[in-house]
């Protein structure tokens, strides 16, 4: 290696970094848009046969807004809301603070002051309060950026697709196959799991919704999470759910929603998940499980998607890697 191509890779691996750096605060944002941006780009190309790609791409953010991000944003209001309620709706009088704080003392051997440090709580709550508004401002700006980058992907979403196939190293009928399978993945995460788990968690809320059940909304949203871990599903919530009805004196509706959960919500789950994932992508539910929860950890909130995609990709890229490795030795990228 002579010392120009040298300095071109160092200068290349030091511009990344520094990407990477400029990116990774807004990860999240930038991971939902081009989630996003995929699921939109179908419309894209279809509208684009009767309107120019800029008013295509302007009318899809508008839709964007009005049918994921503004309902999304409403939806997260109200769980939150529905939290901070089953916190404050907790029966705190009914602890006996006079009895608890002698008894931590005589456990721990010090002397505790738990009324003091509710106060002292509060003090610092009231000091962050700028925090919170900062972060406010940081999600808006998120919400901002991303809602940019989706119109941006939507309306160059050629030249962008164009300028990877001329950079990638690759035979095209190599890089074809490859999109091909890594297509299908998308399409079987986001259908298999983001879609079921949705259809899941909105059916079984519904139940815990018509039998009483209180904060259901708050419980649709969790069972929305848990429904796209496989085997977990939605089992622990609609179950909590049967537990507390029965105990609260409602039997008759503790065995409704048993035998709804079991049936309605099980078909969803038996039906709908094995024919997405079965027609686009055939991955492990081990694989699966794994990618949603080091997704999550790596990748926030967008990681419950984007994990069980990179194990796919990665999947993908080694069979088609392996079966043509011998001829891309041979031809070389020609």
């Amino acid at each position: 290696m002579n010392l120009s191509k040298g300095f071109l890779l160092a200068l290349v691996v030091t511009l990344l970094g520094l990407s990477a750096t400029l990116v990774e605060p807004f990860l999240q944002y930038v991971l939902g848009a081009v989630l996003l941006a995929y699921v939109l780009y179908p419309l894209q190309i279809r509208l684009e046969t009767h309107v120019s790609p800029m008013v295509a791409a302007l009318s899809l953010v508008i839709l964007a807004v009005a049918g994921f991000v503004a309902p999304f944003v409403v939806v997260l209001a109200t769980v939150v809301d529905s939290a901070d309620r089953i916190l404050r709706d907790a029966d705190t009088d009914s602890v006996q603070l006079d009895v608890l704080e002698p008894w931590i003392g005589e456990f721990t051997g010090r002397q505790v002051d738990i009324v003091g440090s509710g106060r002292e709580l509060g003090t610092v709550v009231f000091e962050r309060s700028t925090q919170a508004f900062g972060t406010i401002t940081f999600h808006v700006l998120g919400i901002a950026l991303a809602l940019f980058l989706v119109y941006y992907f939507l309306k160059d979403g050629d030249d962008l697709v164009d300028w990877l196939h001329r950079t990638v190293p690759l035979p095209m009928d190599i890089q074809r196959d490859l999109s091909t399978e890594i297509n299908d993945v998308m399409w079987g995460v986001l259908f298999g799991h983001v879609f079921v788990a949705v259809v899941q968690g909105i059916v079984a809320g519904i139940g815990l919704a018509v039998a009483g059940v209180p904060n259901a909304l708050f419980w649709t949203a969790v069972m929305i999470v848990l429904a796209m871990v496989p085997v977990v599903g939605a089992i622990p919530v609609w179950g909590g759910a049967v537990v507390y009805l029965y105990l609260t004196g409602e039997p008759l509706l503790a065995v409704g929603v048993f035998v709804y959960s079991v049936i309605v919500v099980g078909l969803t789950d038996d039906y709908l998940r094995p024919f997405a994932v079965d027609r686009y992508a055939k991955l492990n539910p081990a694989v699966i499980f794994l990618g949603i929860l080091g997704g999550a950890y790596a990748f926030g909130i967008m990681g419950l998607f984007f994990g069980p995609v990179v194990l796919g990709a990665l999947k993908t890229t080694l069979r088609v890697g392996l079966e043509n490795w011998s001829r891309i030795d041979e031809r070389g990228v020609g």
